[in-house]
């Protein structure tokens, strides 16, 4: 099933959800130039979300060496660059679909520099739920998963029963259908089983390999959910 567009409409051109989307476009575009020249291992272990690597710096910080606040900055960074990383053609494919659907309703409620720290905040905030479920994790954590999660989250909470204009492919068929918003949140944990499909070379170990971005997406969802009701 594939969301088209809601019913809803905005009052001002959603500025910030499309500068998201060509941010994250390019960044995947880089992706696909690094991995044509071999760089790309290098790229998304130094810049991912590694569990291990930042808890194992906030450990050296606070009991052996001072000096390791540093590497404590660098790697707290990757909580912000890992949002608009992608392992996957269907990854990206996605998240940006379900970001432009959802994301331009909820950047009209918002307004645009609102929405802007609520994507960025909540994708770095799901990424340090992920480094506290699984400190000892070494395999980086990527892509834009949490913050739409959230942005979901937002959206169902302020707009239960709105329709969602929607696809259904059905081999050579595509059949226009209405979804209620709500049927989304149930969908979008669905379709994380095909984010495998058209995966990049990710040298040594990919990305994403662990049950601990599901639950990252779960605190995602209910970040949004709690700002929306908090907002009202």
């Amino acid at each position: 099933m594939i969301p088209i567009s809601d019913n809803i409409r905005c009052r001002s051109k959603p500025i910030i959800n499309y500068w998201l989307i060509g941010i994250n476009l390019a960044v995947f575009l880089w992706e696909l130039k690094l991995e044509l020249s071999e760089e790309l291992g290098y790229f998304v272990n130094s810049w991912g979300v590694i569990p291990a690597q930042i808890s194992g710096a906030i450990t050296n910080a606070l009991f052996f060496n001072n000096a390791a606040w540093i590497i404590v900055i660098w790697r707290a960074f990757s909580l912000l660059l890992g949002i608009f990383l992608h392992g996957s053609f269907s990854q990206i494919l996605g998240n940006l679909l379900f970001l432009w659907v959802f994301g331009k309703t909820v950047e009209n409620i918002l307004g645009h520099k609102r929405y802007l720290g609520f994507y960025l905040a909540a994708g770095m905030i799901t990424g340090v739920v992920q480094i506290l479920l699984e400190p000892s994790l070494t395999v980086p954590l990527i892509g834009a998963n949490g913050a739409i999660a959230a942005i979901l989250g937002a959206y169902v909470m302020k707009f239960p029963k709105a329709k969602i204009d929607t696809i259904l492919p059905l081999i050579i068929l595509y059949i226009p259908i209405q979804l209620p918003a709500f049927f989304y949140i149930f969908w979008w944990f669905g379709q994380q089983l095909f984010y495998g499909i058209g995966s990049l070379n990710i040298p040594p170990v990919g990305v994403n390999q662990s049950g601990v971005v599901f639950w990252g997406q779960v605190v995602g969802l209910l970040i949004g959910a709690a700002f929306m009701r908090l907002k009202r």
